[in-house]
């Protein structure tokens, strides 16, 4: 029989998780005042910060992703940027550039977008590979070179990418490889007829435009808490059949039926750092299968490279995921 993993120190454990647990409940209750109606991408969002990992969002325009930002980035008074990406935007226009300053007679590093907290990464399948991939290796480092210069990007450090799922035109497609090193695929759809009516009317009432009042989102935490909250995730338990089902499930994707290439080592990791995450955002501080289950789809749909014959038949690597979890015993914790 499988023994748990040694737990850790108790009483000041307890005190740091109850401390984090606190947090993260507030935090997520504040950006529920502004994003309406999408709770689940909300946790989502939360668990990718909380494990210390980015984010793509895939659903069309509108749906309010840079409200997201800024209402998340509003509760720890962090900064953020967003940067639309197009097909002639160039590296230096997102990690940044030397420039000559001719008063000073010397070179300057200006520093791109990319040195914030939080990254909105707009459509970022529009721009070319080069630029896609030197926001990805910003991402992987936490750091952008510079003239042979290594500038660390500020802690902590989130990039949310998205794109559009229906216009394909003029884009370029991330790679196998570079999608992987996103933690979690988000797919947003609409919001319900009764969420959609308030937040239609608390931006209607709410002056010009379009820009929905942040007023009533209020700072609860400090940008320096943040690496403490997911200090504490890693701190969480994992049971080691916890661990044997999150494999086992990585890897039956790998020779499940109808798929061409399934989820590598990066996507056990990547299952159980989330599911601590989404443990501790629930009030937890170790982790069931539940935590699994529910996790696994927004870690595992963009690891996995279905067959022609499927995707023709309009199967997606939803239902894949979804005959794992069906077919793949539980652990009885």
């Amino acid at each position: 029989m499988n023994q748990p993993d040694e737990p850790l120190q108790a009483e000041p454990l307890s005190g740091r998780l109850n401390q984090a647990v606190t947090t993260a409940a507030r935090i997520r209750e504040e950006v529920r005042k502004a994003f309406l109606g999408q709770d689940d991408v909300i946790d989502l969002v939360l668990t990718a910060l909380l494990a210390g990992g980015h984010v793509l969002i895939e659903g069309v325009p509108g749906l309010g992703k840079t409200l997201l930002v800024r209402a998340l980035a509003k509760t720890f008074g962090g900064d953020h940027g967003r940067v639309q990406f197009t097909p002639d935007l160039m590296p230096s226009d997102v990690i940044g550039h030397v420039m000559f300053d001719q008063q000073q007679g010397s070179f300057k590093i200006r520093r791109g977008p990319v040195f914030t907290n939080l990254l909105l990464a707009d459509e970022i399948n529009r721009a070319p590979a080069k630029t896609q991939a030197a926001l990805l290796e910003a991402m992987q480092e936490r750091q952008v070179t510079l003239e042979g210069r290594s500038l660390a990007l500020p802690k902590p450090f989130m990039t949310l990418a998205t794109q559009n799922p229906v216009e394909q035109e003029g884009t370029y497609p991330l790679p196998e490889a570079q999608l992987d090193r996103f933690l979690l695929k988000i797919q947003i759809n609409y919001p319900e007829e009764a969420d959609e009516f308030d937040l239609v009317e608390k931006v209607i009432s709410g002056g010009t435009g379009e820009a929905f009042d942040l007023s009533n989102v209020e700072k609860v935490a400090e940008i320096a808490d943040i690496p403490g909250l997911q200090a504490a995730v890693t701190a969480l338990q994992v049971d080691r059949r916890i661990t044997e089902y999150a494999v086992r499930i990585v890897r039956a994707s790998r020779e499940w039926p109808g798929v061409a290439m399934g989820a590598g080592p990066r996507g056990s990791i990547a299952l159980l750092r989330s599911a601590r995450a989404y443990a501790l955002l629930n009030g937890r501080d170790f982790v069931v299968p539940d935590d699994i289950k529910h996790i696994a789809p927004a870690v595992l749909r963009h690891r996995m490279l279905l067959t022609p014959d499927m995707e023709i038949e309009g199967k997606t690597t939803n239902h894949v995921v979804k005959e794992l979890l069906t077919r793949i015993e539980a652990p009885r914790l």
